[in-house]
């Protein structure tokens, strides 16, 4: 049996035939069956359809376009001179510093950027993407020394919009090359097994980072920030036509 099946929370079938809550005949063949799909990673809600590195990488740019959403919505309103709570920016701001930065960006340059690198394929395209990663968390860093007495002060506001602006205009472009350029072509790199060990890799520091669930606890933090203001109803941006 592989150790992987019960560690790596691949399979809620398997996981039950280990508690003895299947039994015999029929814990063998979902454990066979398990170690032949794609050892990606995800929650044990989701062991039946493991989520792959590429689509892990996804699902994070979904919490980064969340976090994009509240920038827009923020510097528009310190704009119009509403009154706004720092705390709105600083939460927000921080869980882009500690998931988006130093998680999901950290996997990028740890782990994806060098095989890009090793293989000669889109060099140019992973070196822009590592100086815009630079320029984010300075932009991340600007955000945060100014968020807690920005919306009290207008020299200090105007500069953090200025801010959240610059980082919308960064990471929407950003993401989305990585989404339908970068990331599409790692399968043609590596190995079917290469591609299950970076799924193991990315699941291991997501462990060490946030104790497991780091992609579900920004999520509803940042779902927290958006009911908060406001904009959590999805239907508010459908267009009236």
């Amino acid at each position: 049996m592989s150790k992987s099946i019960v560690l790596g929370r691949r399979s809620l079938i398997g996981a039950a035939a280990v508690c003895g809550l299947v039994p015999g005949p029929l814990a063998l063949a979902p454990l066979a069956m398990a170690d032949e799909r794609p050892q990606g990673k995800g929650t044990k809600a989701e062991a039946e359809a493991p989520v792959t590195p590429t689509e892990d990488l996804m699902r994070e740019h979904g919490v980064l376009r969340r976090i994009l959403l509240i920038y827009e919505a923020g510097a528009r309103r310190l704009g119009q001179g509403e009154d706004m709570e720092s705390i709105v920016f600083v939460q927000t701001a921080e869980t882009m510093r500690d998931f988006i930065h130093n998680y999901h960006e950290k996997l990028e340059e740890d782990h994806l950027f060098p095989i890009f690198k090793k293989a000669g394929r889109m060099v140019q395209l992973v070196d822009v993407l590592l100086t815009q990663h630079a320029a984010g968390r300075k932009l991340t860093d600007r955000i945060l020394q100014l968020a807690p007495t920005a919306p009290n002060n207008s020299d200090q506001r105007k500069a953090m919009i200025e801010a959240m602006q610059a980082s919308i205009v960064l990471y929407r472009p950003h993401a989305a090359r990585e989404d339908t350029d970068l990331f599409p072509t790692l399968r043609h790199l590596v190995t079917p097994n290469q591609f299950d060990a970076l799924g193991e890799t990315f699941e291991q520091e997501e462990n060490a980072k946030f104790g497991g669930d780091g992609f579900e606890k920004a999520a509803k933090k940042i779902e927290q920030i958006e009911k908060k203001i406001g904009i959590n109803d999805l239907s508010q941006y459908t267009p009236k036509i």
